[in-house]
């Protein structure tokens, strides 16, 4: 889910009547945009569909609909996030549903326990059929992003993320893992999962193309019928107590943009738009599926939070789909005329729930209810909505079942984790492993002999498991974080140790006795929806210590065996070149055990589990895409090894990009989240602590992660001014700035002032211990407009002026004040040559 958070201070708050003096013309384009709509055919090729009609369910949704007034209706259509909410806020307006997004939890806790889970869950039902305020006793329900497993809870099984699954080809396998799932979502109380994706994701440089089981619509298809039915259950179990609704996501076209650009534009024409990106949808319908979210997406330059045709005439009309159709997150602020508090356009479009995280609640409740009393909004179409999510709430069940406190897996602490879970998640990352090159044989391994593990992702459980794990952008977690988990390094020296070998792990691929083969573990830092945005896929572009790594241990006349982690393919054919075997592991998850299983022989010496795993995605021979040209394709969709196999690749690939350049790309640090090497620390200066959580407090500096366009991107910084504060991105090891330097360059970021002390702010960098530069950056702040987001630059010459040597970058970003002080910072970034339009600029 996804995010434009429009500023809730806008002056037409609360003015439907008026909607900012621009009603009439929205009305004049609803009733144009009605009018051709009515008139359109959906071509044939769009399958027609007459959803079954049950009469008793039916009338039962009349009945109900008969005792609710306006305001109990416009409930329904409004999903608050539980961090914007209280209790009293759903018995006193009776939603019809809410959500935790990536990141949010009880108690603004990751460690909250799985009662209280429970406990958030009981407490929001009980309200909301408390009918003493609202007149309302239609139950609420809760949805979660449970896209690899229950990956908001901790201990939770981690499956493999969907491009791994699509790795695996196997759809019985995603109907056992949705069916986990199910089960551990069920113990926390929660009935709605906003998964599956189905997204075919065609450019991987999108930053969810791990979100995506393949570029192949029929495999694709496969997965959503095969999960749908794994999630909300078939035949006598249908929506059980041990079941859930499921959702497919994003209608339509998410994984089609122009360049892979996360929200962006699809312009392909319908044909390929049904053959290409409807399949899922198709498939998914007909298993049962009972929502289904729009995207952020445009399709010819239309939102489809805003696409009639599309929401309405297809989807609902054609394809005969009768349950209920969720916005994302805010998505439908994005609509031109719309903000996140007002937009009947995605309403009357066919969005029947409006996803409203943040403060704009209350004004979009007031707002909307004013437009159905005015008439921008029709009762027909409010009634159609309220009715699609009554049918789906009775049809789950949630009218007949025990409250979430009562019901049968509730609270059951063992089955989160449970280890017949853990097993089939093991047996997903052992099937997904793809091998890509095997020279001599090397694999599999004898687990007798001598191992030097070593790389970044060897032991770090939160590389592994990749974005929407635990955190949104899966940053900031520690192993610690993953109870019953198993991190790669830890599976290989479970199995070596049981044989009588040796294993030694050195991240940076020291070792105190040479070893056999040495098996080193890289790969993409966690990552989700726009920040993991590309515009090239070569792998560490400008930063290759993975490959020096690599090729430092091939000189030493080492064996290596590399274990790539990534989302996606990504053009790394000098690490090809510097590994004697390489496997493409994805995002395996919280059981790394698996790749053991495959790459090292058994105790009796034979081959335990062979390599299964075949491309779901076309591996790039250049750092621009693969585009099934041969000159673009290094390996094509399906392509992998088994042992014993012909090599498929030369020995020796091109390393040259016809895409590099001297000038050196821009350098974020921080977006939605920190960048690696970086992490955020906060406290006062001499006692920093690292920032884990999405809001936390530190002696007298308080962060949380606020949005400014996209969800999370931005961080509220509060100095209580009892004494210095300081917020720092910081690293333990020094990077290598100087090339900035050279090509003018700037030090950029975003930045919103509340309230401002009268003491310096001063922005600081960090070159060691007592090597530092320091500008003071109070007077420059309190020239920009409160409450607005503007741009500060800085150009790094009067840092280096300041004494900042940029050769020794430990802390490239630091704020420090002793003031009460609040403001928020996004977007920081080092950017060539910004320099000579700097806000701050230095002589020549």
């Amino acid at each position: 889910m996804k995010k434009n958070l429009i500023s809730a201070t806008l002056p037409c708050l609360l003015l439907a009547l008026t909607a900012c003096d621009r009603s009439g013309e929205q009305s004049e384009k609803r009733q144009a945009v009605s009018e051709t709509s009515s008139q359109l055919n959906v071509p044939d090729y769009w399958p027609k569909r007459q959803a079954p009609v049950n009469t008793a369910l039916e009338a039962r949704i009349q009945a109900l609909m008969a005792t609710m007034t306006t305001e109990q209706k416009v409930a329904q259509i409004i999903q608050p996030e539980i961090r914007d909410i209280t209790v009293e806020d759903m018995r006193r307006y009776g939603f019809g549903s809410y959500l935790n997004g990536g990141g949010a939890y009880p108690n603004n806790n990751k460690h909250t326990s799985i009662d209280d889970w429970v406990l958030l869950a009981e407490q929001m039902y009980q309200a909301s059929i408390d009918d003493s305020l609202d007149g309302s006793r239609i139950p609420t329900m809760w949805g979660t992003d449970a896209v690899h497993g229950h990956n908001n809870v901790i201990g939770a099984t981690l499956f493999p993320h969907n491009v791994a699954l699509g790795a695996t080809h196997n759809p019985e396998l995603i109907k056992r893992i949705a069916e986990i799932t199910a089960t551990e979502v069920a113990v926390t109380g929660i009935d709605w999962v906003f998964a599956p994706t189905v997204a075919v994701a065609r450019d991987v440089r999108w930053g969810r193309a791990y979100e995506s089981y393949s570029e192949n619509p029929e495999l694709v298809a496969h997965y959503a019928k095969a999960f749908v039915h794994g999630m909300q259950g078939q035949g006598e179990t249908l929506f059980d107590q041990q079941h859930v609704i499921s959702t497919l996501k994003h209608f339509i076209g998410d994984g089609g943009t122009v360049g892979g650009d996360d929200q962006g534009d699809v312009r392909v024409d319908e044909q390929q738009l049904f053959a290409l990106h409807a399949q899922g949808y198709i498939t998914g319908i007909e298993a049962g599926a009972q929502t289904i979210m729009a995207s952020f997406n445009s399709w010819q330059g239309e939102k489809l939070h805003g696409h009639q045709y599309l929401l309405t005439e297809v989807l609902k009309n054609r394809l005969g789909f009768d349950g209920l159709v969720v916005g994302d997150w805010n998505g439908h602020g994005q609509i031109p005329g719309c903000s996140n508090e007002h937009c009947p356009q995605a309403f009357n479009a066919g969005v029947d729930i409006f996803m409203v995280p943040g403060d704009s609640w209350r004004a979009l409740y007031d707002n909307t209810l004013a437009d159905v009393k005015n008439g921008v909004i029709s009762m027909e179409r409010l009634d159609d909505a309220v009715s699609r999510i009554l049918r789906v709430k009775i049809r789950a069940g949630l009218f007949d079942k025990p409250s979430p406190a009562q019901r049968a897996l509730a609270g059951k602490k063992e089955k989160i984790g449970d280890s017949e879970h853990r097993a089939i998640a093991r047996q997903a990352v052992r099937e997904s492993l793809v091998l890509l090159k095997n020279r001599n044989q090397l694999l599999p391994l004898d687990p007798s002999k001598r191992f030097l593990v070593a790389g970044d992702g060897a032991d770090n459980i939160g590389k592994q498991a990749g974005g929407w794990t635990i955190t949104w952008q899966g940053t900031g977690n520690q192993n610690s974080d993953f109870p019953g988990a198993t991190s790669i390094y830890q599976g290989l020296k479970n199995a070596i140790d049981k044989a009588g070998g040796q294993i030694e792990l050195n991240v940076a691929g020291n070792f105190t006795q040479k070893p056999d083969v040495a098996i080193v573990v890289f790969g993409e830092e966690p990552y989700a929806e726009g920040n993991g945005d590309l515009d090239n896929l070569e792998y560490q572009r400008g930063n290759k210590t993975d490959l020096a790594l690599l090729q430092k241990l091939q000189a030493q006349g080492i064996p290596v065996v590399s274990i790539f982690l990534s989302g996606r393919p990504m053009w790394i054919n000098a690490e090809l070149n510097a590994s004697d075997a390489f496997v493409a592991a994805w995002l395996p998850g919280s059981e790394g055990a698996g790749i053991a299983d495959v790459i090292l022989r058994n105790t009796n010496g034979d081959i335990a589990f062979d390599f299964t795993g075949r491309l779901p995605f076309s591996w790039p021979a250049t750092p621009a895409p693969a585009t099934g040209k041969p000159e673009t394709t290094l390996l094509a969709y399906g392509a992998g090894l088994k042992y014993g196999a012909d090599e498929l690749l030369s020995a020796k690939l091109p390393i040259e990009s016809e895409t590099a350049s001297d000038q050196l790309p821009p350098v974020t640090l921080l977006a939605q989240s920190v960048k690696a090497p970086w992490r955020i620390d906060i406290g006062s200066p001499d006692q920093l602590i690292t920032n884990t959580s999405n809001v936390q407090s530190a002696g007298p500096v308080s962060i949380r992660t606020i949005d400014k366009t996209l969800q999370e991107d931005a961080r509220l910084l509060q100095f209580s001014g009892e004494s210095i504060g300081m917020f720092a991105l910081r690293a333990d090891f020094p990077v290598d700035w100087r090339g900035y330097l050279d090509q003018h360059s700037a030090l950029v970021f975003s930045v919103n002032p509340t309230k401002l002390g009268d003491k310096p702010l001063h922005l600081i960098t960090a070159c060691g211990e007592k090597c530092l530069a320091s500008i003071d950056l109070h007077d420059t702040m309190q020239a920009l407009p409160v409450d607005t987001w503007s741009q500060i630059s800085v150009d790094l010459q009067c840092l280096r002026e300041q004494g900042m040597n940029f050769g020794q970058t430990f802390v490239p970003f630091s704020l420090q004040t002793g003031s009460a002080t609040v403001f928020s910072i996004a977007d920081v970034k080092i950017e060539p040559g910004k320099a000579k339009t700097a806000t701050i600029r230095c002589a020549e």
